[in-house]
């Protein structure tokens, strides 16, 4: 893959690629950039171990998942107390940017691997098999994952009395 062709597939994927990350980083939006910049940087470093078994996407999406993770084990160095006040304001940062603050905040209480999946398969509408590749889970999990996660909002939104 070129440079050209490297940048199409950016711009093709940049809007989604941020998107899953505003959503994964609780509606943080400098830290959601910083860590879409560390992917693509990275993407575009590594470029000649795109092989094309996948599809670019996928292959981009598993280098920001990885640095999220990375970025969520270098922040578990702050006490909790600092954790807990980051992760209020987020949500409250994300609730002022969202039409369905309730969605938002049910998808705030899903686990991280939950949270995850239903991000790729409902708002990346990514297959089953891509999220597999983009987390590094079987596919059996990332359905494990799906259900619960789906069980879980389900509960939450109707204690809430959420209305579609």
């Amino acid at each position: 893959m070129n440079r050209a062709e490297f940048e199409k597939e950016v711009m093709l994927n940049q809007e989604p690629l941020r998107r899953f990350l505003l959503n994964l980083c609780g509606g943080n939006a400098s830290l959601s950039d910083d860590i879409a910049q560390e992917a693509f940087i990275k993407a575009y470093l590594n470029l000649n171990s795109f092989s094309g078994k996948s599809k670019f996407s996928t292959w981009l999406f598993r280098i920001a998942y990885n640095c999220f993770c990375d970025n969520k084990r270098v922040s578990n160095r702050y006490s909790s107390e600092e954790l807990n006040e980051r992760t209020h304001t987020a949500q409250e940062s994300a609730d002022a940017k969202y039409k369905n603050q309730e969605l938002y905040m049910a998808l705030s209480k899903l686990g991280e691997k939950e949270r995850t999946a239903i991000l790729l398969f409902y708002m990346e509408d990514k297959s089953l098999k891509d999220i597999s590749v983009i987390t590094g889970m079987p596919e059996n999990t990332v359905k494990s994952h799906l259900s619960r996660a789906r069980n879980n909002l389900s509960t939450h939104l109707n204690t809430i009395g959420y209305e579609r």
